[in-house]
């Protein structure tokens, strides 16, 4: 390690082909950054004979990632494979415990196993970075565990997942359809084959539970994160929200209450003309209350093999100097064990799309139910049908006052149970920023 800081590199996809073209376009200025030459020297995929555009022939190859965090011939593991269990985390694992450094892009391995794999990375004396893991390049982690030190957090927010990002603009800026993006976007390779990981919200709730620990200082809780995705957001819902003033977003949300934790994933409809409605396309936003910073938003990609890869080798970079810190800001054994918040009212209020038979007294009984639940109505108002052919429905937007989420799905069931709705009743938080 006198002469180079010798890497290992887990995974060649396109974080893994990202960092490799940093070190090669940026080396000489990152050995002065880093003050060390710092270089690849091992390297372990799935296909061995696949066609890359980085040239890996003059650098070892290890058909197994454990042989390969194992190895004497590299200082540090960069695991860029993915995912929650093996091998990924069985090379970890391994690294750690040959006293190796390990950066890593893998927001699902940290997820479940990040407070175990924290807490035996500082009893080997031995940094676990993460930068890459949320947010792209956007530097959340370091600036949430260092820049942030002299603050006591009291909500960390944002968008956290580019391609409901990306499909939520597209339906607003284009007039087009929630299949219709998506499409679009499994073309261009912002979505997968199967996309439910990221519209369904469960790749931006792996972001939020690290966030929320680095935010209070609590063990990483994805268990405790309540998901709703974007897949039952309409054409309608974009366009009476933009009537009303707002525009929907997929947004992660952690708050500290004295009871608790909150932590929750949903669509939300956002104020025009905030940093995070004007946040388009595939970028990201995080913002971060803190008691004495106030408010703090960055904005950036949150996915891609440069940005990505960026990351990555900034966390490189803080190896190199030795530059070592709890993995989550505080030592792992001092994590307070995570405690969910009780239901609260949201303060906000509540976006409610309903489609009524059209005949006397829904209106009436619609308001009736929700007196009942304790919900008070702040606006109300009809849609006119989209076409001149009669029809035996009328479309109502509510607008609710602060209230229980319990209440409000209260409201709705009953709704919905007593015939007035002729389709499931939409609802979508309104937060305040």
């Amino acid at each position: 390690m006198a002469n180079a800081l010798r890497l290992g590199i887990a995974g060649l996809g396109t974080v893994g082909g990202g960092v490799l073209d940093v070190l090669q376009k940026n080396g000489a200025t990152l050995a002065l950054r880093a003050g060390i030459p710092v270089e690849v020297t091992a390297v372990s995929a799935r296909n061995p004979s696949k066609k890359r555009t980085q040239d890996i022939s003059k650098l070892a190859w290890f058909d197994d990632p454990v042989a390969l965090a194992m190895s004497d011939g590299i200082d540090v593991l960069v695991e860029l494979m993915g995912g929650e269990g093996d091998p990924a985390r069985s090379a970890v694992e391994a690294a750690l415990k040959s006293g190796k450094p390990v950066v890593t892009a893998n927001k699902a391995l940290l997820a479940h196993h990040g407070v175990a794999l924290a807490k035996l990375a500082e009893s080997k004396g031995v940094a676990l970075a993460f930068e890459a893991a949320v947010a792209g390049g956007i530097p959340i982690v370091k600036t949430m565990r260092e820049a942030l030190a002299g603050n006591r957090t009291g909500k960390v927010f944002g968008i956290l997942n580019g391609t409901c990002n990306y499909i939520l603009t597209k339906m607003g800026d284009e007039q087009r359809s929630f299949s219709s993006v998506l499409a679009e976007a499994q073309e261009l390779g912002y979505a997968e084959a199967d996309p439910t990981f990221d519209v369904g919200g469960f790749d931006t709730a792996h972001k939020l539970a690290l966030l929320t620990s680095l935010a209070f200082g609590t063990e990483v809780s994805l268990d405790d994160i309540d998901i709703e995705g974007i897949e039952s957001i309409t054409l309608e819902d974009i366009g009476n929200a933009s009537d009303m003033g707002y525009m929907i977003k997929l947004l992660g949300v952690a708050v500290a209450h004295e009871e608790g934790i909150e932590q929750r994933v949903n669509p939300t409809l956002v104020p025009k003309g905030s940093p995070v409605a004007d946040t388009s396309g595939v970028f990201n936003a995080v913002v971060v209350k803190g008691d004495f910073v106030g408010d703090l938003f960055l904005e950036g990609r949150g996915a891609g093999a440069h940005p990505t890869a960026s990351a990555v080798v900034s966390d490189i970079v803080d190896v190199a100097r030795g530059n070592l810190r709890p993995v989550f800001g505080i030592p792992a054994k001092d994590l307070r064990a995570y405690r969910r918040a009780p239901a609260k009212a949201h303060v906000g209020g509540y976006y409610i799309a309903l489609e009524l038979h059209d005949r006397p007294g829904e209106v009436a009984a619609i308001a009736r139910i929700l007196a009942d639940e304790k919900i008070s109505i702040a606006s109300i108002v009809q849609r006119a049908p989209r076409s001149e052919q009669p029809r035996t429905t009328a479309p109502f937007i509510l607008i609710t006052h602060d209230t229980l989420e319990l209440s409000m799905r209260a409201a709705l069931q009953r709704i919905e149970r007593d015939g007035h709705a002729a389709s499931k009743p939409r609802m979508i938080r309104i937060e305040r920023l």
